[in-house]
């Protein structure tokens, strides 16, 4: 069993969907901490007239150290404004079905932030045709007191879980040791996506945004075909670095 673990992203760039599309199971890092200005509650399209914008869901006032599955919304039609922002994708030939997407999520007002990005997650998902089987790694039952650092939450979780293989962004390459991964039984993997630039209407290609861009302008048949053509290496036991 490949394994994906990590952090519920709203509505994520495209290589997110790249690793769930190569994972058997889907573990979503519900109890890592809410970092502020990350990627949890918000993310990238374009703006009306160049460059890029934020879009986000609003969250409550929390804690430095709140984790991921404690944050709550704050606005429960966060869908409104978000569909309002994308009013200059009109021309966009798939517009129709990704605000259909959006709006499936938002009509369900769920109250946490988590339940709000898997919900999203799920929707692309079966958009796509992708295989998606989460787990809350919150409750995942195994013993925390081995974790060390943060390159041991993947270890454990996928010791706990009988993973044979787990499958991780190259970004973070240098939090896992390969050797410690092999010694569990469990082959380290980095998936790399290659940004390839697809057409955006009339203007230059705008990169690292999210899916939600990709898919206004393309099918699912095109994004999957994208999505596949991520490239997977082994990291050899030894040749990763130690925290």
């Amino acid at each position: 069993m490949r394994l994906g673990f990590m952090q519920p992203y709203f509505w994520p760039y495209p290589g997110y969907f790249a690793l769930i599309a190569r994972s058997d199971t889907w573990l979503v890092f519900d109890d890592a901490q809410m970092i502020r200005h990350g990627w949890v509650n918000r993310n990238r399209v374009l703006h009306p007239e160049e460059g890029w914008q934020y879009v986000r869901v609003p969250v409550k006032g929390h804690a430095r150290e709140a984790l991921i599955r404690d944050v709550e919304v704050s606005d429960l039609e966060w869908g409104r404004r978000f569909v309002s922002q994308l009013a200059h994708y009109r021309r966009a030939p798939h517009r129709a079905a990704v605000i259909g997407l959006i709006e499936s999520v938002a009509c369900e007002r769920h109250t946490r932030l988590v339940d709000v990005n898997v919900a999203a997650l799920r929707a692309v998902s079966g958009y796509l045709g992708l295989p998606f089987n989460p787990r809350l790694h919150s409750e995942l039952d195994y013993d925390r007191s081995a974790i060390q650092g943060p390159g041991d939450w993947a270890l454990e979780a996928g010791r706990a879980l009988g993973a044979s293989s787990y499958v991780n962004p190259p970004g973070g390459r240098e939090l896992f040791e390969s050797a410690r991964f092999a010694a569990a039984g469990i082959e380290l993997e980095i998936l790399t996506y290659g940004a390839e630039p697809y057409a955006q209407g009339p203007r230059s290609f705008e990169p690292h945004l999210s899916i939600v861009d990709m898919l206004m302008f393309l099918t699912p048949d095109e994004v999957r075909a994208r999505l596949g053509a991520a490239s997977i290496e082994s990291v050899p036991v030894g040749d990763s670095e130690a925290r």
